[in-house]
């Protein structure tokens, strides 16, 4: 029996992506459409690979939210968002919509929130395998027997997925270590400090020595870890960072969510109406691939 699958289209990381990966598209009334025809080109390749029976999106609010509060400068060195993709978030809503996929989204908490909070409660409740549809490789922390992330290869039209081999073939540690890892070797997208001078290689080698920042720490304390001084001196002056990092890297998994995985069933949409759309959009290319739904 197949297993019963949920795709988490993780929305404003996809939309970002698909932005930069094409060039600018416009419809006849001169409305950026580029990322969302990206956006839906990798939604349909998913669908046809992956065959799930439920999808559900999640997106980012414009409020801060509580990693703000803790870390003020968390994400400040961002640029600001691109016009083109603000203009076409409410086109992407739309659409998903017009297929009948559910949208969440929560003033204090990230799509990453959200989209950790359902694939933990669906493979808890339901015994569902979800797919993390995302354009960045932020949740591969979720990473288990029941969560792999579906993302973008080098082009558009190429995927990758992540499962717990291809994350330890990637970063050489354990999905359930990335947390750890991102904590020390920082994330400059998001303005997280982690403790400067550890690259990746001496990131991964000292979660796979100590199992984490904890342990890592704990045996430092104690004067037992043996490390190059160059290494020590960096740990010692950056504890602060290092712990303040874990917190801001990990998602919470249990957001209050008015989250029914029913309602996110993907059995019937009214293809007229998704058609109008595209046709107003200029897609009509992918009118003929429009999904077809056998499952």
């Amino acid at each position: 029996m197949e297993n019963k699958k949920l795709i988490i289209i993780d929305g404003h990381s996809l939309l970002y992506r698909a932005f930069h990966a094409l060039p600018p598209l416009t419809n006849k009334k001169g409305q950026a459409t580029g990322a969302v025809y990206g956006f839906l080109l990798i939604l349909f390749k998913a669908i046809k690979d992956l065959r799930a029976q439920y999808i559900v999106a999640c997106f980012d609010t414009a409020k801060p939210t509580f990693r703000h509060e803790q870390f003020e400068a968390y994400k400040s060195h961002r640029p600001k968002t691109p016009d083109g993709i603000i203009s076409q978030t409410p086109i992407i809503k739309e659409v998903l919509k017009s297929f009948n996929i559910p949208i969440f989204e929560k003033e204090g908490f990230e799509a990453d929130d959200l989209v950790a909070t359902i694939a933990t409660k669906s493979a808890k409740e339901e015994g569902l395998e979800s797919y993390i549809l995302s354009g960045d490789l932020d949740n591969l922390q979720l990473v288990d027997e029941k969560t792999k992330v579906y993302t973008l290869g080098k082009g558009i039209k190429d995927s990758v997925v992540y499962d717990r081999l291809k994350v330890i073939e990637r970063f050489s540690v354990e999905p359930d270590q990335m947390n750890d890892f991102k904590a020390l070797t920082g994330d400059a997208s998001d303005n997280i400090p982690g403790v400067p001078g550890i690259g990746k290689t001496t990131a991964a080698d000292l979660i796979k020595k100590f199992g984490s920042i904890k342990n890592l720490y704990a045996e430092m304390a104690t004067d037992t870890a043996l490390l190059k001084p160059r290494v020590k001196e960096a740990l010692k002056l950056n504890k602060a960072n290092a712990f303040l990092s874990l917190e801001l890297v990990k998602t919470k998994k249990d957001v209050e969510l008015d989250f029914n995985v029913e309602d996110c069933r993907f059995n019937t949409y009214d293809q007229e109406k998704v058609k109008t759309i595209f046709n107003e959009l200029g897609f009509y290319s992918l009118i003929d691939r429009l999904p077809t739904i056998t499952f």
